[in-house]
């Protein structure tokens, strides 16, 4: 990839990672509409990695916006502070189960719906999954740590939804939290610890590839890529937070009208044009 096409990958990459808007898709369909052609070898050997380096940006603004929550998580595991431990259990329940199906089927979900049709078709998808999840508003009493641990796997399992293109992971568990009973601010704060394991975990896999590529500059790049992403996606994370916090009523109403005029514009373009 070129400089210029890596800092436009990363910035939307940054913002749709937080935003309940899925980065998948968005990685499938930003080729496209800009017209690139990318190298065929990058695709197949080396773009998942580069990807997976943006994620880690992505992670790492994520601890620095909840640094302190997070300090105290782990402060946690030798003071018995049983507030901050129990998140770490539901963090730990709601982790497993997208971390399982993950590992078994990430490469062949992601192989069989990753092209530009099918992922702007998911894309109109979860804009109606956004929307159910924004009639479930109301069922909204509860704080995370009023979960249950099986609530916390619930809202863990539809976070797995993300390995299709089309689908949000940030969407899918924030529309879980508010059917399991989280308030809205709750549901954005829970979806975001618990992308954080899941994001990190990914790029301990997939970014020592990049390290030891022979395609010249790759990791340069990437390594670029991920800063950029990492900076948008802490701007888009704060976003949410002020987003959600006083616009509860209608939260998730615009992602999902964003999600069904660009996931329905491509479709019909590529159906009748």
């Amino acid at each position: 990839m070129t400089i210029f096409q890596t800092v436009v990958f990363a910035l939307i990459q940054g913002l749709s990672e937080l935003f309940p808007v899925s980065s998948v898709a968005h990685g499938v369909l930003t080729p496209y509409l800009f017209g690139w052609s990318l190298d065929p070898e990058f695709l197949k050997e080396h773009f998942m990695p580069f990807v997976v380096m943006l994620h880690l940006g992505t992670a790492v603004a994520l601890l620095i916006f909840f640094g302190s929550e997070w300090i105290s998580i782990i402060q946690s595991l030798f003071t018995g502070n049983s507030k901050y431990r129990r998140l770490l259990k539901l963090i730990i329940a709601g982790t497993v189960p997208a971390a399982v199906i993950g590992f078994i089927f990430e490469k062949t979900i992601r192989h069989m719906f990753s092209d530009v049709t099918n992922a702007a078709a998911f894309l109109v998808i979860n804009g109606f999954l956004l929307y159910w999840g924004e009639k479930l508003r109301n069922r909204g009493r509860k704080e995370i740590e009023e979960l249950s641990y099986g609530q916390a796997a619930v809202v863990g399992f539809f976070q797995s939804l993300a390995l299709i293109p089309g689908f949000s992971r940030s969407g899918a568990s924030m529309t879980a939290g508010f059917w399991m009973g989280l308030k809205h601010e709750a549901s954005v704060r829970f979806s975001l610890l618990l992308a954080t394991p899941i994001i990190v975990g990914a790029a301990i896999l997939e970014v020592p590839k990049l390290m030891h590529t022979n395609v010249a500059g790759l990791f340069a790049i990437s390594l670029t890529g991920g800063v950029i992403s990492g900076i948008a996606a802490f701007i888009s994370v704060w976003l949410l937070m002020r987003w959600f916090h006083t616009n509860e009523i209608t939260a998730m109403r615009p992602f999902a009208i964003y999600c069904w005029l660009l996931g329905g514009g491509i479709v019909i373009s590529k159906l009748f044009f």
